[in-house]
């Protein structure tokens, strides 16, 4: 049996972008997601963290010593070819991100990778994985495992997989296909199904970006507060597109981070959607999109900082210019010296 067989017997659908789907909602105050908007691929062999050093934004030997990090793959001009979740595993590491870029951020990797001691398989399909949150994720992940994360970033080996706590108090569980079969209905017990939508928006209120095909190669790290979550690393040395994202933090001022948002709107705005001011078009451009409730949405776009502080300026959508977007917080504060002029 494969995961959607065993997905689809428990009311789950699963659509052609890999989203899942409840044939009936439910309600409860923890909850289970398939993950199955997202894959992973490896990066193993004996020089799999030195590759992964000298290619990712965020410092490999943290991830090597038990922590979980973002880490974007840039091209030479700093911007984001792939932006993954890195975790340690046997023998190397696990990255996960999401479905629709996996295949050109594994290859862009693969095209460094020829001259090491490492290789990259894509293993979504033995390796899939599950989202906890709610107000007894950990200790229902408690009852199960004899170690659980309890600061975030953290891993603890399950057996063959990881468990992660992510921001927010939620956790990331991959596991080999077997074993998440077997533990599904363990976890069900306690806790209820959840869609995509559920996990993409608690990501978006955690104010954790990602990457879709859409925005590829659009935003240099900080754009996207990837520092924030210590996705980039200022002191481990070289690594591709590593002058340009320095040169901004120590010498430049960043003008568009990243906000939160949110629309009331027929339909999903989609990732890389320009956002307008009354005098300007393309002040921001959508990051990632996630429903809060029926015809209203939430979403992190990187934008002109000055566009977002001047709460007279009305900011519309490209795609609907007459649905104004509110102003969200963030659930951190951005150290306001990337803003100021260094020279």
């Amino acid at each position: 049996m494969s995961w959607l067989d065993t997905l689809n017997a428990l009311g789950v659908q699963v659509d052609d972008l890999g989203n899942c789907q409840l044939a009936e909602p439910q309600s409860g105050t923890t909850t289970v997601t398939p993950l199955t908007h997202l894959g992973i691929f490896d990066v193993t062999g004996p020089e799999a963290e030195k590759f992964l050093q000298g290619q990712l934004s965020c410092d490999i030997a943290e991830v090597a010593a038990g922590k979980s990090l973002l880490g974007s793959h840039c091209n030479i001009k700093g911007s984001m070819v792939s932006l993954n979740r890195l975790m340690p595993v046997d023998g190397g590491f696990w990255l996960r991100t999401e479905a629709s870029v996996l295949p050109q951020g594994q290859a862009n990797l693969n095209k460094y990778m020829m001259f090491s001691k490492a290789e990259s398989k894509n293993i979504s399909e033995q390796v899939v994985g599950l989202g906890i949150q709610g107000e007894q994720a950990q200790a229902l992940l408690q009852s199960i495992y004899s170690s659980v994360p309890g600061e975030t970033n953290q891993t603890t080996a399950c057996n063959e997989g990881v468990l992660i706590r992510v921001p927010g108090d939620r956790f990331e569980l991959w596991l080999p296909l077997a074993e998440a079969e077997t533990l599904l209905p363990t976890l069900l017990q306690q806790a209820v199904l959840a869609n995509s939508n559920s996990w993409r928006l608690s990501e978006i209120r955690n104010g954790i970006p990602t990457i879709a095909p859409e925005t590829l190669e659009t935003f240099i790290p900080q754009m996207t507060n990837l520092q924030v979550f210590g996705g980039v690393s200022f002191t481990k040395g070289c690594y591709t597109g590593q002058e340009i994202i320095t040169r901004l933090q120590h010498r430049g001022k960043l003008k568009r981070p990243m906000f939160r948002l949110s629309v009331s709107t027929e339909n999903a705005p989609l990732a890389g959607t320009s956002i307008n001011s009354p005098d300007r078009a393309g002040v921001g451009t959508v990051v990632a999109c996630a429903a809060a409730e029926e015809q209203r949405y939430e979403l992190l776009a990187v934008m002109l900082k000055d566009s977002f502080d001047d709460q007279a300026l009305d900011l519309t959508l490209e795609t609907d210019t007459n649905a104004p977007l509110n102003r969200l917080d963030l659930p951190y504060q951005l150290d306001p010296e990337l803003f100021e002029s260094k020279r």
